[in-house]
């Protein structure tokens, strides 16, 4: 596929506005460059738009199936936020232009102003289930003192759900199967949302290396598209951390050393 000549003028352009002398070095690391692509494919690919429309059409889809034959517990869809519902690629563009590190301090920063927008296609399909009478629980990694900005920003958009019982923040672990399993005491999980694998199932938990997570994928593959609906996020997740090893600690020097192994690239002639 050719390279839209607006979209290499936008990165330049990006680049320009976000980018100091005192905050960036001269030259981003390989991480931080890709994060920038990645971020402008987010907010300018019609195809990014086409897939999160496919994935929520998907669904839609399934929802309706599950509708017809309800069982005896009510239904319930579980999502993730971000990158599913909520779309941060402002933030990693901003910290990825001046090539800076992740820091929880310049997320929370981010997540206080609630002004992040919607993934396409995410508040139709929410708010189509809870038409239907089906509970929304938004299921997230993010901190119980991120609890006021989320709801703020969900409610913003006037998204179904968005009280203290449906919003689920991590508490003493990162593994969302607890919260899983205390939805379902009461309720039948029917689908579940999310762009990061252990937002589906246990198998991802414990932070596994790369073959461990395709091991994983290729014993679920008939969930996908049926009760696992997938949304795109090429920006992060724990495909970044498998890299790596879950070392965050690595600095872009040292990522970029291991991508150059990990990448497969043509020789050069």
């Amino acid at each position: 596929m050719k390279r839209s000549i607006n979209a290499l003028l936008a990165v330049t352009i990006l680049f320009a506005a976000c980018s100091s002398p005192k905050k960036a070095e001269s030259t981003a690391s390989i991480a931080n460059n890709g994060k920038v692509w990645a971020s402008i494919w987010q907010q300018r690919a019609a195809e990014y738009k086409a897939l999160c429309f496919q994935a929520y059409n998907m669904a839609k889809l399934r929802l309706d199936e599950a509708l017809k034959n309800p069982g005896v517990k009510p239904l319930a869809v579980v999502t993730d936020i971000d990158e599913t519902v909520l779309d941060n690629s402002p933030y990693d563009a901003m910290r990825a232009a001046n090539n800076q590190e992740y820091s929880l301090a310049t997320w929370k920063t981010w997540t206080a102003k609630a002004a992040a927008d919607t993934v396409p296609g995410a508040p139709a399909f929410f708010k189509y289930a809870a038409s239907k009478g089906v509970a929304v629980f938004y299921i997230t990694n993010r901190d119980e003192d991120e609890r006021g900005g989320t709801i703020k920003n969900l409610q913003r958009y006037n998204m179904p759900n968005t009280d203290n019982e449906h919003v689920l923040l991590r508490q003493n672990t990162s593994s969302k199967e607890s919260r899983r399993q205390q939805v379902l005491k009461n309720y039948n999980i029917v689908l579940l949302c999310g762009d990061n694998l252990p937002d589906f199932d246990a198998s991802y938990d414990n932070k596994p290396n790369e073959p461990n997570r395709q091991a994983a994928t290729e014993k679920l593959k008939r969930e996908y598209g049926n009760k696992y609906i997938v949304i795109p996020n090429p920006s992060y997740g724990d495909f970044e951390g498998a890299l790596f090893n879950y070392n965050y600690k690595l600095s872009g020097a040292q990522k970029d050393s291991i991508i150059r192994t990990k990448v497969k690239a043509d020789k050069q002639y």
